[in-house]
């Protein structure tokens, strides 16, 4: 199994996640996750540059491969315009980059005043997006009328020599029927063996199959539970509350069910390699590829240090 490292863009600056991307190279990590959001998920995050300028600026200072988790092609950016901006991409980085994709969240993707489609209508529009940006990464002029999306003469013209991979997030069983389906890799962030198979099962076979979590480098356990409680409390909002709620504020409405205790079973806090050692073979054994650690909090310089010591 590759180990990877989470750029969190909801909570460090963009000079931060350049440094962290480089840090990260230095010490192995094998490949990058970033994610990609118009909101943090609380105001006490605070950040959320534009993902693809982070993404140019990471093709100049790392060389190891780089995947959105997740990009939304769905609303907030037509999928016009992200085949445009996953291609050029794929240019800078070498062939390096992977789109990840999902159904997004309303917290991100209300912005224009759209109304927030259903689970289905999400994955109906998400496969549409996924077909035209395929068709405008083979190159020539595009004409599209589709149910949801209409592209008119267009044409990508910087394209690199493969289309790039097109790896799908899902949890639903409807969404992993599509993503086993269209999707070139399958993205979850729960160490479910179950979900694996069934992916592989569905037609995903041996594609690609990425994971993620989050740690909470700190000095002691105390310290970390206490700055992953108060920066990513949104971790333990149940259900689909994650894909509905629109604002950041309703986020920390909601987060005011999570308390400290529920952050210490579920994020490795501390100084303790041997916590996060439980999470990795814990992915492992759910028959992952590939799993990409994310820091919350100040310390992300000690928790690579710590990675490259023990685990790469």
């Amino acid at each position: 199994m590759r180990i990877g490292y989470f750029l969190s863009c909801e909570e460090y600056t963009p000079a931060q996640l350049i440094e962290q991307a480089k840090m990260a190279q230095e010490a192995g990590f094998q490949s990058l996750w970033i994610s990609d959001h118009y909101h943090p998920w609380n105001d006490e995050q605070g950040q959320s540059p534009f993902v693809w300028s982070i993404i140019g600026a990471l093709s100049q200072v790392v060389s190891i491969p780089v995947t959105t988790a997740v990009t939304c092609p769905i609303m907030r950016i037509h999928p016009a315009v992200v085949a445009q901006a996953a291609a050029t991409s794929a240019v800078l980085h070498d062939g390096r980059f992977v789109l990840g994709v999902g159904t997004g969240e309303a917290l991100n993707e209300h912005i224009l005043g759209d109304r927030w489609p259903f689970a289905e209508e999400r994955l109906e529009m998400l496969e549409e997006a996924v077909g035209v940006m395929r068709e405008l990464w083979d190159g020539g002029f595009v004409t599209h009328h589709g149910k949801h999306y209409t592209v008119d003469q267009a044409q990508v013209y910087t394209l690199p020599p493969r289309p790039p991979k097109v790896y799908v997030s899902a949890f639903g069983p409807r969404a992993l029927e599509v993503a086993a389906r269209i999707g070139d890799g399958y993205v979850s962030t729960m160490p479910d063996a179950d979900l694996v198979r069934r992916f592989r099962d569905m037609g995903g076979g041996d594609k690609p199959v990425q994971g993620g979590f989050k740690g909470s480098w700190a000095r002691t356990e105390e310290e970390g539970v206490k700055t992953a409680h108060r920066l990513w409390p949104n971790s333990g909002v149940p259900g689909e509350l994650s894909q509905v709620l629109p604002s950041p504020k309703h986020f920390e409405q909601a987060s005011q069910l999570v308390t400290e205790d529920m952050m210490r079973e579920s994020v490795a806090c501390g100084p303790d390699p041997a916590k996060h050692a439980s999470q990795l073979q814990a992915y492992e054994k759910a028959g992952f590829d590939e799993v990409y650690i994310a820091n919350m909090g100040p310390h992300y310089g000690e928790l690579i240090e710590m990675y490259r010591t023990e685990f790469l």
